[in-house]
């Protein structure tokens, strides 16, 4: 029998815990695995809010494949895919090169969600890449010295963050704590910078328990933040956007943070998909394909209460082991276990030092959730690349 092709689309946090879930469990002759990816890096989108306001450089949150991989059991191939093609067992990448696979594991992660708002596409920032978070940092420090050449247009400091999720929340407080900052670089009046926060539900961070959401609100307010909640962005225009209330908010400066919807590759490849994502059976495969599994933004999957769990790094990384542990399985023709997201909490950061959320049924803020969070990111960092890695990463 042949040895059996393992292929997995994408390095994101699913992709890459089921690469090195296989790495550590598998023999050198049982698989073999390939893993590809549209840079040689891996990058930590739960830290993407802090370079794209300009407070830590991104490459601290990049993580180099290289380092990670061990290259005599997985093959790296550094590409960006085009189609995948499920009955022929084939993946196609842009630059034609064809790659067969026995299992497919597709990770491909998320791109941003409109909703249909017209314009949002074309003239708005999405906090989504590395090389995205920089073109935002770059350009924020651009309107400082555009405003300083030319203070006739308040829009060069008016800035418009749409959506009031998590991103969008750890955002405005990284961005609070980088405009002082600016203001003194640029010698320009704090006064004259303004940052809207807007969001269509009628609360802030949708879902989330309503002390915890008052304190973010709290804090960032303090920092400069105004927010505009149960306000629907319309339209956005190259002058910034039309509010369903009519208002209008003159602004060179639009960063979505709305939601995500999963890659169109998958849609396109013929899977079912609901708003790009696959709804997958217990053990994360596609419907009707019993080699193809789906892990991280691409992967839908639903609570008891009928409910779809939101598509965080947490579970996404969740999936990825229980993905590498069934292939495992598959390979040495074991029974495959179901998969059961574990919900250790969440957290999120509200700028320097700030941060709110809850553990094991416990509501932390301030500093508490903020070591927390460094906590969490330190075990994952660990995980993939050991205490080095950590020590490296994480801002102490």
């Amino acid at each position: 029998m042949s040895t059996p092709k393992i292929l997995i689309l994408g390095a994101g946090y699913g992709g890459l815990l089921t690469t090195l879930k296989l790495q550590q469990k598998l023999h050198y002759n049982e698989a073999e695995v390939t893993l590809v990816n549209k840079h040689d890096y891996h990058y930590l989108t739960t830290w993407l809010h802090e370079p794209a306001a300009g407070t830590a450089p991104a490459s601290r949150a990049q993580v180099d494949l290289h380092k990670i991989i061990d290259k005599t059991k997985v093959n790296f191939v550094k590409g960006t895919v085009a189609s995948i093609e499920p009955e022929a067992q084939t993946a196609t990448l842009e630059d034609g090169t064809v790659l067969s696979y026995d299992y497919l594991v597709i990770g491909l992660g998320s791109e941003p969600e409109t909703f249909g708002i017209e314009g949002l596409r074309e003239h708005a920032f999405s906090i989504r890449s590395i090389n995205a978070v920089r073109q935002i940092s770059e350009h924020i420090r651009y309107m400082f010295a555009k405003f300083k050449n030319d203070p006739t247009h308040p829009e060069y400091l008016t800035f418009v963050v749409g959506g009031a999720g998590f991103t969008g929340i750890e955002f405005c407080g990284e961005l609070g704590d980088r405009i002082p900052e600016l203001c003194e670089e640029f010698d320009v009046n704090p006064d004259l910078v303004k940052i809207y926060n807007i969001e269509a539900a009628p609360s802030a961070l949708p879902g989330f328990d309503k002390e915890l959401v008052d304190y973010a609100m709290e804090v960032l307010m303090k920092k400069g933040i105004e927010f505009k909640i149960n306000t629907p962005i319309k339209q956005c225009t190259p002058e910034g956007v039309l509010l369903a209330t009519g208002e209008e908010i003159k602004s060179a400066t639009v960063v979505w943070t709305g939601g995500v919807r999963g890659n169109s590759i998958v849609e396109r490849s013929g899977f079912e998909v609901m708003r790009g994502r696959v709804k997958v059976d217990e053990y994360l495969r596609a419907p009707g394909y019993e080699n193809v599994f789906v892990v991280g933004d691409c992967a839908l999957i639903f609570n008891e209460q009928g409910r779809p769990y939101p598509p965080t790094a947490q579970i996404a990384g969740q999936e990825g082991e229980s993905c590498g542990d069934n292939l495992v399985a598959l390979v040495r023709g074991e029974l495959l276990q179901k998969f059961t997201p574990e919900l250790l909490g969440t957290l999120a950061s509200l700028g320097k030092g700030e941060g709110m959320g809850q553990v094991g049924g416990k509501k932390l803020f301030g500093s508490s959730a903020a070591l927390m969070k460094k906590a969490s990111d330190l075990r994952y960092l660990v995980k993939i690349g050991g205490i080095g890695l950590a020590m490296k990463k994480v801002k102490l």
